[in-house]
């Protein structure tokens, strides 16, 4: 799993059998580490997404995390998400598989959840110290049974295992090319390579802490929140909010 090529992504990986979370350690050395470095766990025993709800992470799975120390402001963070995407989906398709993003974190696999994508880290208003880019990736592991109605693996849709080594590698280079985009500023070029992989022009419901919202989801802007048509016409950007994509 060692001895990567790379400019930044994975110059330094730390590896561990088990851990609480690999998100959770990354925060904890971020600080007096160098970018790049990769935390990678073969079972998470905490693992986490978005609003810590759980994440399952049994062995077979890859499940890591990314430090990154990028020179830009917080309202850019949204960005590393999206390149994470773009990462995974150009992963998948090395192994012949089509996957989809769903707004703003999920990878599918004929609609089923296969990747969870997750960024924490400390900021100011205008400086960022560090952002933790955590991946959940389904390679081998077991699906549990409450979740195989709406999550897959890639062995279970290739019908063969396939080394979480090689996954891994191809992932850390995915990933390096597209920081290095966005350490260039090719922001757009993101976007847009998100947009051309996203289940964009579907009616989808968008759940919030305090309300629900439905519509048929057009595009993204520049800073990467989703742009709502709601069924009077009138256009909504949403910034924060789960989307279900089982709306009628």
């Amino acid at each position: 799993m060692f001895g990567l090529n790379t400019k930044i992504i994975g110059r330094r990986v730390i590896y561990f059998q088990e851990i609480d979370s690999t998100n959770e350690y990354a925060k904890r050395i971020a600080l007096n580490e160098e970018e790049g470095t990769i935390i990678v766990a073969d079972t998470q025993k905490s693992g986490y997404g978005r609003k810590f709800r759980t994440w399952a992470s049994p062995r077979g799975g890859l499940w890591m995390s990314v430090i990154l120390k990028p020179k830009t402001t917080p309202d850019h963070i949204v960005k590393i998400v999206f390149l994470g995407a773009v990462a995974v989906v150009e992963t998948l398709e090395r192994f012949g598989i089509d996957a989809r993003i769903k707004w703003p974190n999920d990878v599918l696999v004929n609609e089923k959840k296969i990747c969870g994508i997750l960024t924490e880290g400390s900021f100011s208003e205008k400086e960022v110290y560090y952002i933790i880019l955590g991946i959940g990736l389904n390679v081998n592991n077991p699906i549990p049974e409450e979740l195989v109605g709406i999550s897959t693996s890639i062995s279970k849709v290739l019908g063969v295992r396939i080394p979480t080594e090689e996954v891994f590698k191809i992932l850390v280079e995915r990933l390096e090319h597209w920081y290095g985009e966005f350490l260039k500023g090719n922001d757009e070029k993101i976007l847009q390579k998100w947009r051309e992989k996203a289940l964009l022009g579907r009616n989808v419901k968008i759940i919030m802490e305090d309300k629900e919202i439905g519509g048929k989801a057009l595009d993204i802007d520049e800073l990467g929140a989703l742009i709502l048509e709601l069924e009077d016409g009138r256009r909504e950007k949403i910034l924060y909010g789960d989307v279900s994509l089982r709306f009628e």
